[in-house]
């Protein structure tokens, strides 16, 4: 058996994550709703095949009066944690900063040239 099929065997399909595109609905204003998803998969070796499939909301494409427009999904969770990487950076490059040379005035300077 050549590693495809033993690939496509081991995999564990989901109905929901193997879908990008999910079923459109229309709404009562005459909206046109799309939902859109992006699927991943990965493959692990070792001895025993294992794939995994995997799916995230992405957002979706809104259709009225003929017009097609994108709305994403906005992941909140992936926005705070870059806020607070960000703070935690800028923190720590400011201690290292005032380690270095710090702010304040320099206490053991030569008093001997007054």
């Amino acid at each position: 058996m050549d590693l495809r099929a033993e690939l496509l065997e081991g995999l564990d399909f989901d109905p929901d994550a193997s879908r990008v595109f999910g079923e459109p609905y229309a709404t009562a204003d005459g909206t046109t709703v799309i939902p859109v998803a992006e699927v991943r998969g990965r493959a692990r070796r070792g001895g025993e095949p294992n794939v995994k499939v995997t799916s995230r909301p992405a957002g979706v494409f809104v259709i009225k009066d003929g017009d097609a427009v994108w709305r994403p999904a906005v992941d909140a969770t992936r926005i705070t944690l870059a806020g607070i990487l960000v703070g935690l950076v800028t923190s720590a490059l400011a201690g290292v900063a005032m380690v270095r040379r710090p702010p304040w005035p320099d206490l053991y300077g030569d008093i001997s040239s007054r």
